[in-house]
């Protein structure tokens, strides 16, 4: 019996996943396997946000959306437990930026509800399918919007890496999906020196 062509595209985009995680142990700049990365401005529930407004900071980026089942969760969650291992002085150094890949259901104020309810330093971010794909492409993330079942809803296939960016705005890290938090809190640590 012939593979569906929808289960044959998905099976593609997954093992397109695969091989680029193989590739997401890169660690400070100048590394091979680190994307351009750089500025963006996108929307949040309280105005525009830029990745410049947040110099002096490292800053975690996380693309993904909040109907996400599993990875987007997990990840949120466990980037919110490195912040709490960090010292009082060390957490007032850093930010979360949640960059969904879903606009069509996630509003700016459907992200700071979701943000908000994992960790304070977490803020949601969005913007137009052109903005989020470009800013995807600069920071080599793959994102793709199933079709909705019958009852409309859809998932979004994506990436999900942690993107370190230094308190000088550049990307110095990728940590690969599943990185506990222990270790994404020794990469906040040695960004933040």
């Amino acid at each position: 019996m012939p593979i569906p062509r929808r289960s044959l595209l998905a099976l593609a985009f997954l093992a397109g996943l695969v091989l680029l995680g193989g590739f997401s142990l890169s660690r400070t700049a100048g590394q091979s396997g680190l994307p351009p990365g750089g500025d963006f401005t996108l929307q949040s529930a309280d105005g525009p946000i830029s990745l410049h407004d947040l110099r002096g900071r490292v800053v975690l980026l996380f693309f993904g959306y909040t109907a996400c089942p599993g990875i987007c969760p997990t990840a949120l969650m466990d980037e919110a437990a490195a912040f709490q291992m960090l010292k009082p002085e060390e957490r007032e150094r850093v930010a979360g930026i949640l960059i969904s890949v879903d606009p069509e259901r996630d509003t700016p104020a459907t992200l700071k509800t979701y943000v908000s309810a994992i960790h304070p330093q977490l803020r949601g971010v969005t913007g137009s399918p052109a903005e989020l794909e470009a800013l995807a492409r600069r920071y080599g993330v793959l994102y793709a919007r199933q079709a909705a079942d019958a009852s409309g809803q859809y998932a979004v296939d994506h990436s999900a890496e942690l993107y370190v960016i230094a308190p000088d705005g550049r990307l110095v890290a990728k940590l690969p999906q599943g990185v506990p938090p222990e270790a994404i809190a020794a990469e906040l640590r040695r960004t933040l020196r």
